[in-house]
């Protein structure tokens, strides 16, 4: 009979929880306890500090996850470390290694050397991986001393994914001796296999265009699992970068996890790529999801956070019979590093683990003087507080920058003299990344710390070329981060919480207004949902309404022109410039050129009015400083928001 878990407290100690799991105490002489621990989303986060900022943060870090590590392996008979992809990319770490010291051959990646350091079992790769192009990626994985794996890409492709030739093993059978209930080892054979969402393709595509192809997530699974069983494997552990979506299969799913789990053969699931945490009432409500007891159709299934945030945990009690080992039992949690106080406070629940600092100590002390260097002054606040309800100095200054960038591009072009619009998003606006995740740059000196605050990834510049069709289009895309709004009603939420702020994109060098009373023409993943709605209102171009055949040239970053997000008119077909910069060295080079900006907003879009209407939103509780520098907006603190932000009431 399988064994039934109930929820139980554990005691708490310095080095993590080191009680014995109920597994291990009910485990008989053909029973064993396994305990799988997963790492995803690190971002290259190993310190506990938050580089953009230039402070200590204890949300984050693989050293404080390490603490964790640490203490489950003390307590467990029989464990495994794995990450899940997404640890070479995305924070200002990883870009002084590759844009700054680089990677020669033998030289060993700061994160590599860490996770070397924690001893890691096996990991995956994430999209992110492939950001900094494929030569550095395979001169970082180099170093590891654990196995990385992926099964969907392929430098040549066969008849099947059986006989493709992939860019790493598509998995791993590791052998391991389990300790069982009488204390008594045998031999188990795990498999290890992983997955990466095929939109890489399109994300990254300067780089694996004609290099790669990527394969459908399920496809992949259905052809190698059973591979891996023929080749001895007792369990087959899917690690998954990918997020938990619609447990409706449909080709290239970018969230597969779902029917990920309907594959015969797979007895757990590490999840990730959507930088939340799994069990978790987030995900209340899913199809084939039990967000409490943590399993996905009824397979245990853990997502760790992000940045080291968390460290999923998912418990197995195995038995053995005649023809080798099965799962009988099962729990899943995820463990966080730290605690959020009623106060708005954070309190750490682990310290850091020294040796992994030490790994890395160089390369952090590096990476601090590469972020600290000063390109320039700005003359007014660069902030992100209110970047998501009115034309925003953060935003503005990309956009600015982008622009002057394409214009001395297409000089001697075709396109020379057409209008040059530029597209640029918040990406640092709070949301999953909490209350503090917010550009705030003071004013003085910029440095490159503060670039990085700006734009936050290593896109690469692009332009594209729209009708004014497409523009609105664009911009209708972007409204949908708005809730639709009952006029005449006080209070109402105005923000949709599953529409990523890096999708919220506004677009310079028109003049418009949202009309929230309307219902958004595209769902937050960029279906066309309601053909007829029309949220964008007085789109002008130089103070005359845009003709729907008019031509335009948007700047914009290599995800957004490659169809990231799915936007009208940027699905790849329409690009017309690809810059060899990076949209950082490009703010950069515009900063040292003016040598001191003013970043001030020009109010181009605003919400069109709705008497006797209001909305609430949540942002930074620093945004109060800023309420007053806020124009054409009439905007109040409303209190305390949930999970430390603060609440803001705007009057339509």
């Amino acid at each position: 009979m399988p064994i039934t878990l109930d929820r139980r407290s554990f005691l708490a100690g310095s080095a993590g929880l080191l009680a014995l799991h109920p597994f291990s105490l009910q485990a008989a002489s053909n029973q064993a306890h396994l305990r799988l621990m997963e790492t995803t989303d690190l971002h290259v986060h190993v310190f506990p500090y938050d580089y953009y900022a230039d402070k200590p943060r204890d949300t984050v870090g693989l050293a404080r996850t390490a603490s964790l590590v640490r203490g489950i392996r003390a307590e467990a008979t029989n464990s495994l470390l794995l990450d899940n992809g997404d640890f070479l990319q995305g924070n200002p770490m990883g870009d002084y290694i590759a844009y700054e010291r680089g990677m020669k051959e033998g030289d060993m990646h700061p994160v590599i050397a860490a996770m070397n350091t924690l001893g890691f079992d096996a990991s995956t790769l994430g999209n992110h991986e492939f950001n900094y192009g494929l030569p550095f990626l395979m001169k970082s994985l180099a170093g590891a001393s654990f196995p990385v794996v992926c099964a969907n890409i392929a430098k040549e492709t066969g008849a099947s994914p059986r006989y493709d030739s992939t860019l790493l093993p598509p998995y791993v059978i590791i052998e391991r001796e389990l300790e069982d209930g009488a204390g008594q080892k045998h031999s188990i054979k795990i498999g290890l296999i992983g997955f990466v969402p095929p939109q890489v393709m399109n994300w990254d595509r300067r780089h694996l265009e004609g290099n790669v192809q990527a394969r459908d997530i399920l496809e992949t699974a259905r052809a190698y699992v059973p591979e891996m069983r023929e080749r001895g494997a007792d369990i087959v552990i899917a690690l998954s970068h990918s997020g938990i979506g619609s447990a409706q299969e449909s080709d290239g799913m970018e969230n597969a996890s779902v029917p990920l789990a309907l594959v015969e053969g797979i007895d757990a699931i590490m999840t990730g790529h959507s930088h939340l945490v799994f069990p978790s009432s987030k995900y209340q409500g899913f199809a084939g999801v039990d967000a409490e007891g943590g399993t996905i159709h009824g397979k245990p299934a853990t997502m760790g956070g992000y940045w080291g945030s968390h460290m999923g945990l998912i418990d197995l009690m195995l038995e053995r019979d005649g023809s080798g080992w099965r799962v009988v039992g099962h729990s899943s949690e995820a463990r966080p590093i730290s605690k959020r106080n009623e106060d708005r406070s954070i309190t750490a629940l682990v310290e850091s683990d020294q040796e992994v600092l030490s790994s890395v100590a160089q390369e952090h002390e590096e990476t601090l003087a590469y972020v600290r260097r000063a390109v320039g002054k700005t003359d007014a606040p660069l902030h992100s507080y209110f970047a998501l309800v009115a034309d925003d100095p953060s935003v503005q200054i990309v956009s600015i920058a982008q622009t002057w960038y394409i214009s001395q591009m297409l000089e001697g072009t075709e396109y020379e003299g057409l209008p040059i619009l530029s597209a640029a998003a918040p990406f640092k606006a709070g949301g999953r990344g909490g209350p503090e995740y917010f550009t705030d740059v003071p004013k003085g000196d910029v440095a490159i710390k503060n670039v990085s605050d700006l734009y936050l990834y290593p896109n690469t510049a692009r332009a594209v070329l729209v009708s004014g069709a497409e523009v609105k289009d664009w911009l209708e895309r972007s409204a949908g981060i708005f809730n639709q709004v009952e006029t005449g009603k006080a209070d109402q939420l105005l923000l949709n919480p599953s529409f990523p702020s890096y999708n919220f994109d506004v677009i310079d060098g028109v003049s418009y207004e949202i009309d929230l009373s309307q219902p958004s023409k595209f769902d937050p993943k960029g279906e066309l949902i309601h053909p007829a709605a029309s949220r964008i209102v007085n789109l002008t171009y130089q103070g005359e309404p845009i003709q729907p055949d008019a031509q335009f040239v948007i700047a914009t970053n290599n995800y957004r022109a490659s169809g990231g997000g799915a936007f009208p008119g940027a699905k790849g077909d329409t690009i017309i410039f690809e810059g060899p910069d990076t949209n950082r060295d490009v703010i950069v080079r515009y900063i040292v050129e003016k040598g001191t900006i003013s970043p001030r907003a020009d109010e181009n879009w605003r919400f069109a009015p709705l008497p006797g209407t209001s909305v609430l939103f949540d942002t930074g509780p620093k945004a109060e400083a800023y309420i007053d520098t806020i124009k054409g907006l009439e905007i109040e603190a409303a209190g305390a928001g949930a999970e430390g932000f603060a609440r803001f009431k705007i009057s339509l």
